[in-house]
């Protein structure tokens, strides 16, 4: 029998590498470690990677596992979730690997400019109803760009057709770098040992016959953003009759 939820929260209280600052609290609790991550924490110089929606944490660990030169950070808001990648990080001694619990759409008052260098979205919600609580919108690329380096590597993996499809337009849209896209990555040959590491969640993707999607692209740090207006259909297994327009007004 696992764990249960309040067990959990109380290990992650403990560990010396998970940092709790969700919305709640964000606000009246200033972030010391902001701009002194490499200096204060990892105590190294290497690039950092962010994981925003991390989950389980099963790619934060086994990117991590994967470069021993580069640190990770997994972030989250759902702490019983993160609690598995915490807990094997910390079994396995890994320096290399911290955890952020907090809400991201805050995400730009945690890490200070060029600060990070690479950020995955690892089967982010589509978010069909809202653009801007889509982690690939432009609101996103905005607070993104305050703490990324310039041109700095975004990578998206999803099983959802809309997501793919709106961030597809949103690049194009800004003309954004774009280094490798596919729609079945699993069937393209392009799938390399990075990008088979699977999440509990793709394994169910896959396991009802979804294809999953790949898109890496560059962030520059100049130049204003546009929010695509298209017309996208519907993931069909998420849709709640929503309205299919992307557009919306950017807020900074």
């Amino acid at each position: 029998m696992g764990k249960g939820k309040l067990s959990k929260f109380a290990d992650m209280a403990s560990y010396p590498h998970v940092f709790e600052y969700p919305y709640s609290v964000a606000e009246n609790v200033p972030f010391s470690m902001k701009g002194k991550w490499k200096s204060d924490f990892f105590r190294n110089d290497n690039p950092i990677v962010l994981e925003l929606g991390c989950g389980r944490g099963e790619y934060t660990v086994g990117l991590a596992e994967k470069f021993p030169d580069k640190n990770f950070i997994g972030v989250d808001i759902k702490g019983a979730r993160m609690w598995s990648g915490a807990t094997e990080a910390l079994q396995k001694e890994m320096k290399n690997v911290a955890f952020l619990r907090t809400n991201i759409e805050i995400i730009d008052r945690f890490f200070d400019t060029n600060e990070i260098d690479e950020i995955w979205l690892t089967f982010s919600d589509p978010q069909m109803k809202k653009a801007t609580k889509r982690l690939t919108s432009t609101y996103f690329m905005e607070r993104y760009r305050r703490f990324l380096v310039p041109d700095g590597l975004i990578h998206v993996k999803t099983d959802s057709p809309f997501m793919f499809t709106y961030t597809h337009h949103m690049i194009a849209e800004n003309a954004f770098p774009v280094e490798l896209e596919t729609e079945d990555l699993y069937q393209s040959g392009l799938a390399n040992d990075i990008l088979s590491i699977r999440t509990y969640y793709e394994q169910q993707w896959i396991d009802r016959g979804l294809s999953i999607k790949y898109i890496k692209f560059r962030l520059p740090q100049t130049g204003s953003l546009r929010e695509p207006d298209v017309e996208i259909e519907l993931d069909e297994y998420r849709s709640y009759n929503r309205s299919k327009r992307s557009s919306l007004s950017i807020s900074k």
